[in-house]
């Protein structure tokens, strides 16, 4: 692909991430532009880094699922614990040169796929994902194919911070409202003062081990609290 035709790409597909509002969109785009901008990319596949867990949220194939799944039960693989992750890691081979050889020769028998080339995903040092391409073809990926997926991810990581952002806003206010309703309720069935039922809200959440954002659901779709008999 010609310098002018990606660039045009590569805008054309920032603006399509930039209007995502999920991020479980937004990951489904980043990973569909991968193998539309990187020639020598055959799949590709996004995984969000969470405490105790990195999961691939989306994928141009269900083979990546089968990968990421690989990862969790042999406990190695790009997204694995271990050393800080390097921006960009490249394995021509993952028969023969992967780091993490038993994860590498299963997703080879598996999987079809052999050469492996990650970018992580990152605002301002943090972490927040990587984005993995594959290829059937052995050393498939080039110098340029590095250049181009570090821009690519670049773009992914800024649109991918803003939805998660937006995300968190959105689901911290529909919680305050929902917890507020609760207390509303609370308040009036018990003749509670505000602070009384939020009390009341705080106290099932901890003794029950359950968000406080799930006990008032509760309170507003049931009409009753968590654990009472009626």
């Amino acid at each position: 692909m010609d310098r002018h035709e990606f660039g045009r790409r590569l805008a054309e597909a920032a603006r399509g991430m930039s209007e995502a509002r999920h991020p479980a969109d937004t990951l489904q785009r980043i990973a569909t532009m991968a193998v539309e901008l990187i020639d020598a990319c055959d799949v590709a596949g996004v995984c969000v880094l969470r405490s105790g867990r990195n999961d691939t949220c989306a994928h141009t194939h269900a083979s990546l699922q089968v990968m990421d799944d690989l990862q969790h039960d042999l406990a190695e693989g790009p997204a694995m614990g271990g050393p800080p992750i390097a921006d960009v890691v490249s394995v021509g081979d993952l028969s023969t040169d992967a780091p993490w050889p038993r994860w590498g020769s299963e997703v080879v028998d598996r999987t079809g796929v052999r050469a492996y080339l990650g970018f992580r995903l990152f605002v301002e040092g943090d972490s927040i994902g990587m984005l993995n391409l594959y290829a059937y073809e052995p050393d498939a990926f080039d110098h340029e194919d590095k250049l181009d997926g570090l821009v690519a991810a670049a773009h992914a990581s800024v649109a991918l911070s803003a939805t998660v952002r937006h995300d968190q806003m959105h689901t911290a206010l529909t919680s305050r409202q929902l917890i507020g309703e609760a207390t509303g309720i609370l308040r009036e069935r018990f003749a509670l003062t505000s602070d009384q039922a939020f009390a009341v809200l705080k106290r099932l959440s901890s003794e029950q081990n359950i968000k406080l954002f799930a006990v008032a659901q509760q309170v507003v779709e049931t009409g009753t609290l968590p654990g009472s008999a009626s």
